[in-house]
């Protein structure tokens, strides 16, 4: 019955799924052999049956192995289960890599699975890595656990790594990544930068060391003039190791430099958001043109605040922000004015933008003129900053120890963390001692029942 079955694949009408008009062609049959050895036909029945296989996928992996006996693959599968894997997990696994049905286990399987279950991974996130790169399990990932270990990187370190790139594990870690980390240690990294750097963007660790990580340093270098502002400038944007700096950067500097930017600034911006000047040259071009259009000065940091909000969002998106600010009243005068104060208002998300709104609007009876003129109150964090320090204003309102207006509600929500601990919390928690509990979220924000008065 298995081989008429395998026959039959020959005969579909047609390889699209929703029939045959593009073409009336006579369809290409799966590749495969039209009839199957006894050996094979078990194999399949076992991929089909054990590991959830579809009929063509397991024609496919049979080509591949032969299953003689159930024991070993039997022990694999009950390994995987073990660690959590489920039947959908296993079936994409070994649709993948089949010949992980014959693998020893005593050798690579089961000591990797326990070496990443000791990590700390879950069930969940064991089956993503192992998905993303099934050669996880046939590395020698105990020797390159220790590797970074050795180097400096906590277990955190070592799953963040992991997760984001677990093809690393398939690499000598001695012959690829140990040159790379002591080039890091000349050039003024410290082993904990290196760790956070590394295990955020592990795809640095892939790249060339000569022909990518040292042109990009030597290029930094040459503008900004040492080491130190190197490390400064890589810290704050570890992805500027991957970019052809010479390709990128440079060509922007001297752009920048044609439009009447002074050098001083950009070694500014590039030392404050170095994302400001890793747009393609087209790019900067274009919005150079559009933010002079609408009354930057390029005497001015955020001339190139302006250029990085622009240049990293498509002119559609832009379009969807725009109308999602006049939805809730803004016009479009207001809008620019606010970008014009502070142009990285316009970073933020359309759903942010939706949510800011809403509240400040709905909940704080805030006009969007006022909106326009402190932008920075689109920028905070609403759950951890916005609410909580409203929840704390709320309850000094009800006791008459703060006057409710317009202008108190914006300046608490301006105030650093630093400033609103020393002119709120600490000058009222001795008075009112539930000031403390408002601003942990035990005492939930209803919003202002009044309209403030300026």
């Amino acid at each position: 019955m298995l081989r008429l079955l395998c026959t039959k694949l020959k005969q579909r009408a047609c390889p699209f799924s929703h029939g045959c008009m593009l073409s009336t062609s006579t369809p290409k049959p799966i590749s495969k052999p039209s009839n199957l050895t006894d050996q094979q036909s078990f194999t399949v029945s076992y991929l089909r049956n054990s590991c959830g296989l579809s009929l063509e996928s397991a024609v496919s992996a049979a080509q591949k192995l032969q299953i003689e006996s159930k024991h070993i693959p039997d022990s694999v599968l009950s390994l995987f289960r073990t660690h959590g894997l489920t039947q959908t997990h296993i079936r994409n696994l070994i649709s993948k890599r089949p010949l992980f049905l014959l693998a020893d286990l005593d050798t690579k399987l089961r000591p990797n699975l326990e070496l990443l279950n000791s990590l700390g991974f879950s069930s969940t996130s064991l089956a993503q890595v192992v998905l993303k790169e099934p050669l996880v399990l046939e590395s020698d990932a105990k020797t390159v656990v220790e590797f970074f270990r050795i180097h400096g990187f906590c277990e955190k370190d070592i799953v963040k790594l992991t997760m984001k790139l677990p093809a690393l594990y398939t690499y000598d870690a001695q012959k690829t990544f140990k040159p790379k980390m002591d080039y890091f240690k000349s050039v003024g990294f410290s082993e904990v930068e290196i760790a956070r750097i590394l295990s955020s963007e592990p795809y640095i660790l892939t790249r060339s060391l000569e022909n990518q990580i040292v042109l990009s340093v030597e290029s930094l270098r040459r503008f900004l003039g040492s080491d130190e502002d190197v490390v400064n400038v890589v810290k704050k944007c570890y992805r500027i190791l991957e970019k052809p700096l010479e390709k990128v950067l440079e060509p922007n500097i001297a752009i920048l430099l044609s439009h009447g930017v002074p050098e001083s600034l950009i070694v500014r911006i590039l030392m404050l958001h170095p994302p400001a000047l890793l747009l393609s040259p087209d790019q900067v071009i274009e919005a150079i043109g559009f933010v002079k259009s609408i009354g930057f000065n390029p005497n001015n940091l955020t001339f190139l605040l302006a250029l990085r909000s622009v240049g990293y969002q498509s002119k559609t998106l832009w379009e969807q922000k725009l109308e999602t600010f006049k939805s809730f009243g803004m016009s479009k005068d207001e809008i620019y004015s606010a970008f014009k104060l502070q142009p990285m208002c316009m970073i933020v998300s359309v759903k942010k933008i939706q949510k800011m709104m809403n509240f400040y609007l709905s909940k704080l009876n805030l006009s969007p003129s006022i909106i326009s003129k402190n932008p920075n109150l689109l920028m905070n964090s609403l759950e951890k900053r916005v609410i909580p320090r409203c929840s704390v204003l709320q309850l000094l309102f009800s006791q008459g120890l703060i006057k409710e207006d317009i202008k108190q509600v914006v300046n608490v929500l301006r105030m650093t963390e630093e400033t609103f601990k020393v002119r709120i919390m600490s000058k009222y928690k001795e008075e009112v001692p539930d000031v403390i509990k408002a601003h942990k979220g035990e005492i939930e924000f209803e919003g202002f029942s009044i309209p403030l008065s300026l």
